[in-house]
């Protein structure tokens, strides 16, 4: 017979994070659709575009140019490489930077370090996107 008690479940700081995610889950799907969310939504587009680059140049292609679009879609421009992998890394490649993040999340450095970085990426994408 199964213990389905929770008692003994998880320590203090598991519950912290997981209670941490679900109302981050809940705050971003509230603001969804605001422009609040705009600059991470670009963030993400430049590192679903920037893994289909990476992969191309991994599989010896040649990158002709990425653009990131203010209405968050995105393209990149790729000449030889091996297309079947360069297509999904888009997807896989918002993953691991999101899996990456989440690590880093984990230590109080590394999530200094991230933050900053992440911080760098939204004011990079303040300034240098076109307003439309």
């Amino acid at each position: 017979m199964p213990n389905w008690e929770l008692k003994s479940c998880c320590k203090h700081d598991q519950v912290v994070f997981l209670a941490t995610i679900g109302v981050f889950t809940v705050v971003i799907l509230a603001l969804w659709r605001t422009i609040l969310l705009t600059p991470f939504k670009l963030v993400t587009v430049f590192l679903h575009e920037a893994s289909h680059a990476i992969a191309c140049i991994l599989t010896y292609g040649k990158v002709e140019g990425t653009q990131v679009h203010a209405d968050e879609g995105g393209v990149t421009q790729t000449r030889g490489g091996i297309y079947w992998l360069i297509l999904p890394a888009g997807y896989l490649g918002s993953s691991f930077w999101g899996m990456a993040l989440i690590l880093a999340s984990t230590n109080l450095l590394t999530a200094r370090i991230a933050a900053g970085c992440f911080g760098v990426a939204l004011l990079v994408v303040l300034f240098m996107a076109k307003n439309v």
